[in-house]
């Protein structure tokens, strides 16, 4: 008996062993199947770069304490596993990346991705942190000068790269004709009139922040289907990541036609935009009860085809004087800042309004200190992000005294229009965020990034901008650039490698802002992609050190041979070489109007020789960089279209974009891209018609006529745009 009892006790002591084994097994079990469902969005991104060595990668996200906002991640290796933890999928992302790029493994740029994974892991171990909350990224307008053809497919590799980037901050602007056409039609404007109001593809942003109406439109139900389809997916994943897109608000314009309906609503026609040329804009008063209105109901409508948000777009006065009286100016903007944030409030209690600060550095005469306490003052201070991107140009958040207690991110444009001359300030970005960190009055700085207008060149700028937020520029920019270069180029880099591109951060990289493309009120990268004019003669030079960029390119012609054609090395050499040899030709296009002008025909002559000769050779170079090349742009732009009449206006957009623009101001050539196609196709014929027209005033005995010329010049222009020629 007492053996029989031994041995019960024996087995139930055993039984509760096992018992207690499988709880345990079955709690860990259920932890790691937990935080492997919460990892599965930045697990999936990992996959895509790196197929199945992602299963090497073990990920785990660690909550962040109540009332602490920092992001963080840890990395840690063994031979055959990589260990992350961090605050959030995109987090998870970005050490993934950081470590794969540490190790020379993996480079990922919109030029294409190096991948040469090791066997096994070398032994790696890494703490990271920021005081940045947000990790902002894209403009307003960049969707016109970059996305408007952009599928699902496209949009995806784009947001994979936001993530590897740390980006949590991103502007998602697709898809909202959808809920403007569902919101207009409920105030008895028609589909016809809708046709009227909303411009083509290209220039919806400019529709959007209500600079124009109704350009190079009607736009096609079926684009505004398509960006619905294709703005669903884009939230879905952003939001699975752990981002926090940023999505419109109304912010007061109206369609004319709903002015016409609505007579005895206080409605302001505007001015035209930027010179004129342009259709008026119709801006609702903020005192008008149907402006809390419209705004309640356009988040209400958007909600309901894209579910919440927790972060809106909304922009009055963008590059646009308020209608405000003078003598109750700032009364009348602190109105309109609170109809607009409790219009946001009313429909969406927890969100945040955003807005971009780029009108406070563009029109500083009107927004004084002032008026701008004055438009923020009614709106609770945590309730709000200004978006101050533009600090390569102007210094708003210390004119601002850091926008009075509102929440705002810092950053910069970088590109305007897609415009890709090779340029950036390395040195120029790591020291203003040092001094940013030391400032005392930074205020609530919660971000930090770069929103540029357009994308797929300088991705160097971008790869360094998205680290500083974390290393906090504490390595100097020459340490950064011996990793990038290993990862990028796939090998321990030469002395001379390493001293060409020292070479180019002194003579490109050194340039916060390229003057160039705004000289004498004419838009375009450089002279040769300007309207012609006289003038060139007194352009003063553009900006950066052309001997040390010519220096760079000779070494790094030397050490092409070291690298195979697909290595991105080669990418580098076509950018570097295209832009020294484009500088060239603006010092040979001011020397030929010069030569013209003084009737030195020989020496006219050999310059517009010279000049063809560079403009063809750049052109044919480009053909090894596909990504920047007219005839993709515009397939990819006809081939959007369902029907030929669609893809006729989507081909007409994509060459009016990023020539004429439109108006009657001095956004022709604002867009200019240095691209295969468009030196030899759009850029040397202007000019070949203008030289030859001064070369023959000058046989003809008779005074050259430049403003005939200029007109003649526009009208090959319009023809160009509406060709269908893909070139």
């Amino acid at each position: 008996m007492k053996t029989d009892c031994s041995r019960i006790k024996n087995e139930t002591a055993s039984a509760g062993g096992f018992t207690y084994f499988m709880v345990l097994f079955f709690l860990i079990f259920n932890m790691y199947s937990q935080n492997g469902e919460k990892t599965k969005s930045s697990f999936a991104v990992i996959e895509k770069l790196i197929g199945n060595r992602a299963n090497d990668f073990q990920l785990e996200i660690i909550e962040s304490k109540e009332g602490d906002d920092s992001d963080w991640f840890e990395v840690e290796t063994t031979a055959n596993a990589v260990k992350i933890k961090a605050t959030s999928n995109t987090v998870i992302c970005y050490a993934a990346y950081n470590f794969l790029r540490d190790i020379g493994a993996v480079l990922v740029s919109w030029e294409g991705n190096r991948i040469n994974l090791p066997k096994t892991w070398p032994s790696y171990s890494k703490k990271g942190a920021t005081p940045f909350k947000y990790r902002e990224y894209l403009n307003a307008c960049t969707f016109g000068y970059t996305t408007p053809w952009w599928d699902w497919e496209r949009w995806e590799k784009e947001i994979d790269w936001m993530a590897l980037h740390g980006i949590n901050l991103p502007t998602a602007l697709e898809g909202q004709e959808a809920v403007w056409q569902l919101l207009w039609k409920e105030y008895g404007v028609t589909d016809e009139q809708l046709q009227k109001h909303f411009a083509g593809p290209a220039f919806l942003p400019w529709q959007r922040m209500g600079n124009i109406n109704s350009l190079d439109g009607p736009l096609p139900q079926e684009w505004i289907n398509k960006k619905e389809i294709v703005q669903k997916k884009i939230l879905q994943k952003m939001r699975a990541l752990g981002m926090h897109p940023v999505v419109p608000a109304f912010s007061g314009y109206v369609p004319k036609a709903f002015a016409e309906r609505h007579p005895d609503s206080k409605i302001s026609e505007l001015k035209s935009w930027s010179g004129g040329g342009f259709e008026s804009t119709y801006l609702l008063d903020s005192k008008d009860p149907l402006f809390k209105e419209i705004g309640k109901r356009f988040i209400e409508i958007y909600t309901k085809l894209y579910g919440e948000s927790d972060f809106y777009l909304a922009d009055s006065f963008n590059e646009i004087v308020p209608p405000v009286s003078e003598g109750h100016k700032n009364e009348e903007l602190a109105d309109y800042g609170k109809t607009i944030f409790e219009a946001i409030n009313d429909a969406a209690p927890k969100a945040k309004w955003v807005m971009q600060g780029w009108l406070f550095g563009d029109n500083k005469e009107f927004w004084t200190k002032e008026a701008t306490k004055a438009f923020l003052s009614k709106v609770p201070n945590d309730r709000m992000i200004i978006q101050d991107y533009a600090n390569d140009r102007y210094k708003v958040w210390e004119n601002q005294e850091a926008f009075y207690g509102k929440q705002w991110t810092y950053g910069y444009v970088h590109n305007y229009g897609g415009s890709n001359p090779v340029y950036g300030d390395f040195n120029f970005y790591r020291n203003e965020l040092i001094s940013l960190m030391r400032n005392t009055n930074k205020g609530n700085v919660v971000g930090y990034g770069v929103m540029p207008e357009g994308l797929n060149n300088n991705s160097s700028v971008y790869e360094y901008i998205y680290d500083l937020p974390w290393t906090l520029g504490k390595e100097s920019v020459n340490e950064w650039l011996k990793n990038y270069l290993k990862a990028r180029y796939g090998k321990d880099n030469s002395p001379a490698v390493l001293k060409a591109w020292q070479l180019l951060v002194e003579s490109v990289y050194s340039t916060k802002y390229w003057e160039t493309r705004w000289w004498n009120d004419k838009a375009g990268a450089y002279l040769f992609f300007k309207k012609p004019t006289l003038k060139i003669t007194e352009f003063k030079g553009n900006p950066g050190d052309k001997e040390k960029l010519k220096q760079a390119l000779d070494i790094l012609n030397k050490e092409a041979k070291n690298f195979d054609k697909k290595n991105l090395f080669q990418y580098d050499l076509i950018d570097a070489s295209r832009h020294y040899y484009s500088l060239c030709i603006d010092e040979m296009l001011m020397e030929c109007v010069a030569a013209y002008n003084s009737k030195d025909l020989k020496k006219g002559d050999e310059l517009f020789s010279k000049i063809e000769k560079q403009a063809f050779e750049i052109d044919n170079m480009m053909k090894g960089q596909p990504l920047n090349n007219l005839k993709d742009w515009l397939q990819s732009a006809w081939n959007y279209g369902s029907s030929e009449s669609e893809s006729k206006l989507y081909l007409k957009n994509a060459k009016t974009i990023i020539t004429l623009w439109g108006g009657e101001g001095h956004l022709n050539d604002y867009a200019s891209r240095a691209w295969g196609g468009m030196y030899k196709g759009f850029y040397w014929p202007r000019w070949k018609m203008f030289l030859q027209a001064q070369r023959e005033s000058v046989t003809s005995n008779k005074p050259f006529n430049e403003l005939k010329v200029v007109e003649s010049i526009k009208e090959w222009e319009t023809k160009w745009c509406e060709s269908e020629k893909m070139n």
